[in-house]
């Protein structure tokens, strides 16, 4: 039987091993961690009875995920799918919420309702046409030109000093801004503004900004069992450092490699040629994530009762205040009011903490490689949104950036995005090419978010890898045929 070693078991390595098991290959998953899952795991990391995602925790591209729809993820295993998608706070318990209902939104946002309707309706609507736009490598003809053209045009919108105009409210700017800083990268820019348009469209698209009950480990646990239901294996513990000593099989009789790690480990292939080598060592990482994880005695006492609906907030203030958080870590330095992106599942999945306690996830911006202990800068950035909140603090685990390419090898310097955000590294992820999932070395290829669509949690790196591959190879690429 053919071959197949896939390195890294992140939602991207799983999504093409469970392909190619499913294909007939023997498939083998590395993994270099003591857990699979790589950016979707789950673990007790403060207090016994606290479940605490390790990396990603909500999933807004998971339910409308090409390939996640097709493998049937949404029947095998829980859901929460809030009526909010995300909120902002600001001060004097003021907060912005964007609902699932786009006219709900819309009604609170008051003057700017009608701006908010023109500029996402489109897009909720026609999310099929945005995934495809954006979920897949630019070099093609999209599916659905005019909401292609649509998405650039908001884009353009955005991502420049023209989105200031577009919004009269303090509310619905905060709301934008909260979005477009998730790509970690100076705002306002073209790159921030696609990456938001996408996510602010998916929080008004029916499946919202769903998270799995339990704990993100629920996606990894459903691509694993899939895999062995195949025939394949996950090995743990098992750090690959040097291609040139990984017995991965011969590629001349049709065995397979697939990386899910950073592109750098591609050049320790004793084939690499200088021509590719060059570009790959070109592709630049960007800013990093500092992370804490808390355990807390209740709910966080949130000023604005509508956050404690929301999963998912945005804390940064105003428009200009969250752009100066950003721009400051573009700077290499950090604001003493960052940005963070705190997640808290417990409001809507009890089985994420003991019985009337609760768990919450965040993280702020800092520079690539940072040493900074996020903890204290973090905490009271949610206790000006939340009095009260650090006396309900039981325990934290704090990661900060430098850490984290330790814990996880792909994540270089801290940058949990698979590399620097910017619209030049969209068309060049990481090299310039209509698929880039492919290397010039023989059945090797390069399957996790440094390639299109880059980063999210949806499986389609890891899918398009394994469909090149197959079709390198001769074999049925369709996900018909494979499912």
């Amino acid at each position: 039987m053919t071959r197949a070693t896939v390195v890294g078991s992140g939602p991207n390595g799983l999504a093409a091993a469970v392909a190619l098991a499913r294909a007939g290959y023997d498939v083998t998953a590395l993994e270099a961690a003591k857990t699979f899952g790589g950016g979707v795991r789950t673990a007790q990391l403060t207090l016994h009875g606290f479940r605490h995602d390790v990396c990603s925790a909500v999933h807004p591209a998971a339910l409308t995920s090409e390939f996640f729809r097709a493998f049937g993820l949404h029947e095998r295993i829980g859901w929460v799918v809030p009526d909010a998608s995300y909120a902002q706070p600001l001060d004097g318990g003021r907060a912005a919420v964007a609902w699932r209902d786009i006219d709900r939104t819309a009604a609170e946002l008051g003057p700017d309702g009608r701006a908010w309707l023109a500029m996402l309706r489109p897009l909720a609507r026609h999310i099929e046409g945005v995934l495809d736009f954006t979920g897949n490598q630019l070099l093609r003809v999209p599916r659905e030109p005019v909401t292609a053209i649509r998405f650039g045009l908001r884009a353009l919108e955005a991502g420049t000093r023209l989105g200031h105009r577009t919004f009269r409210t303090a509310e619905a700017d905060a709301l934008l801004s909260g979005v477009l800083a998730h790509a970690n990268t100076p705002l306002p820019s073209l790159a921030s503004a696609a990456a938001g348009l996408m996510l602010a469209a998916l929080a008004h698209a029916p499946g919202g900004w769903a998270y799995p009950i339990g704990g993100a480990q629920a996606i990894a646990d459903a691509l694993a069992a899939d895999l062995h239901a195949h025939g394949g294996r996950i090995e743990t513990g098992h750090r690959v450092r040097d291609l040139a000593t990984l017995d991965w099989g011969d590629p001349a009789a049709g065995d397979l490699l697939l990386l899910d790690t950073s592109p750098r480990l591609a050049l320790t292939h004793p084939d690499v040629p200088e021509r590719y080598a060059r570009a790959v060592r070109g592709y630049r990482y960007g800013h990093a994530a500092a992370k804490v994880d808390f355990a807390l005695e209740g709910p966080v006492p949130w000023a604005n009762p509508d956050v404690h609906r929301s999963p998912t907030v945005h804390l940064g203030g105003t428009r200009a205040e969250v752009e100066a958080s950003e721009n400051a870590v573009a700077r290499g330095e950090v604001s003493d009011r960052p940005y963070v992106l705190a997640v808290q599942p417990s409001v809507l999945d009890p089985s994420r903490a003991p019985a009337g306690k609760a768990v919450l996830w965040a993280y702020m911006h800092v520079p690539h490689g940072s040493r900074l202990d996020p903890t204290e800068h973090i905490t009271r950035q949610i206790e000006r949104f939340a009095p009260g909140f650090r006396d309900r603090i039981l325990a934290t685990h704090a990661v900060p950036a430098s850490r984290r390419e330790a814990e996880n090898p792909a994540e270089i310097g801290g940058d949990v995005l698979g590399g620097d955000f910017t619209l030049w590294q969209a068309v060049r992820r990481p090299v310039v090419s209509t698929a880039p999932w492919r290397t010039p070395m023989k059945g090797v290829y390069l399957a996790s978010s440094a390639t299109p669509p880059g980063p999210g949690v949806n499986g389609m790196a890891g899918w398009h890898a394994a469909r090149t591959a197959l079709r390198d190879a001769g074999e049925p690429a369709r996900l018909t045929d494979l499912f």
